[in-house]
């Protein structure tokens, strides 16, 4: 084992009373008990919500984003098999109006003349609503409940750069999804015991540059849920990781960094990811669509490049048992942004 992460078992402040990281809040939980009280820090504060909504026929993708000097929401939808993809961005500059909680699963709400998106949270679900008409030249209309199953554990880590950069992360995984995604005159239905939803939600105070690799999945697979997340390059270093399964709710917490070894030519090449020193995590990814998303906006600069396909391989449970992964729906990206 790379190094031991401290597990938290009560409610904490991600800040203390300067603005700074609170040491106490260094950790991992399995429940969302950090809450993430960010205060001065101007331009440097980052706060989002991402969902991901794997369905049958489509994968359905709905983000709100503030960045302290502008309010950034995206859309996305792909279909599997024609491999139709769209997506939609709405940016408004300096906009300083509070549209993200501290808490990670309270609502948030973004209305625009182009775009209308609502999180609406209850203790048991999060009603998904976006509403645009003009989406690649259709009306999209989404309205999907997610369940929070009870006993259900999340990924909640405390990633410290330093006292004065640091990132609350919250990865929601296999979570029941139910509802319709309207594209024009298509309807698309999602049943909860073959549609799952991913949440990410992100609350901290980021260095000027950052690049990170994420890998996720949610699926039903040989008669277990089963959900992946892992992550690289940003917690590198930090003593924290943002790597774990997840086997019928239940989280299996991976203490070590991983390795993403891809081809950054040519994207839909495989990619491997594995354990740095043991051989408990051993994943290739087959991607068969990919989103690429790229902006330069002088302040604010991102590029995306996020593939959709197949994991193989398995994970190791801490007991030393192996839990195989076998064609896996899920993601997979590399991150660079400058903001």
């Amino acid at each position: 084992m790379q190094h031991v992460e401290r597990e938290i078992f009560n409610t904490v402040e991600l800040c203390d009373a300067k603005g700074q990281l609170n040491p106490e809040a260094i950790g991992f939980a399995r429940k969302p008990l950090i809450i993430s009280n960010l205060k001065g820090n101007f331009m440097r504060k980052k706060k989002w919500n991402y969902w991901c909504v794997f369905g049958e026929e489509i994968m359905f993708s709905a983000t709100i984003s503030h960045l302290d000097y502008a309010t950034v929401c995206f859309v996305y939808f792909l279909n599997y098999e024609t491999q139709r993809f769209y997506e939609k961005t709405v940016v408004m500059p300096f906009s300083r109006k509070r549209i993200i909680a501290d808490e990670a699963l309270e609502t948030c709400k973004f209305q625009h003349p182009d775009m209308e998106i609502e999180f609406l949270y209850n203790q048991d679900s999060t009603h998904i609503t976006v509403q645009i008409d003009d989406f690649d030249g259709e009306k999209l209309s989404a309205n999907l409940d997610i369940s929070y199953p009870k006993n259900h554990e999340s990924l909640n880590v405390v990633i410290p750069w330093n006292r004065q950069t640091f990132q609350f992360t919250g990865k929601h995984l296999c979570l029941p999804a139910t509802g319709t995604v309207k594209v024009g005159a298509h309807q698309y239905n999602f049943e909860p015991v073959e549609s799952f939803a991913v949440l990410d939600t992100g609350r901290g105070v980021w260095p000027r540059e950052s690049s990170w690799n994420w890998a996720m999945a949610s699926q039903r697979s040989l008669g277990k849920t089963i959900g992946l997340n892992f992550g690289g390059k940003w917690t590198d270093g930090t003593g924290m990781t943002e790597n774990a399964f997840f086997v019928n709710g239940k989280m299996h917490k991976i203490h070590e960094d991983v390795l993403f070894h891809y081809d950054d030519t040519d994207y839909k090449a495989p990619w491997q990811i594995a354990t740095k020193f043991s051989d408990d995590v051993k994943l290739e990814f087959t991607p068969f669509f990919e989103r690429v998303s790229k902006s330069d906006m002088k302040l604010v600069k991102s590029e995306v490049h996020q593939l959709f396909g197949y994991y193989n391989g398995y994970v190791r449970y801490e007991d030393g048992r192996k839990l195989k992964i076998s064609q896996l729906l899920g993601s997979i990206e590399e991150h660079y942004a400058k903001w």
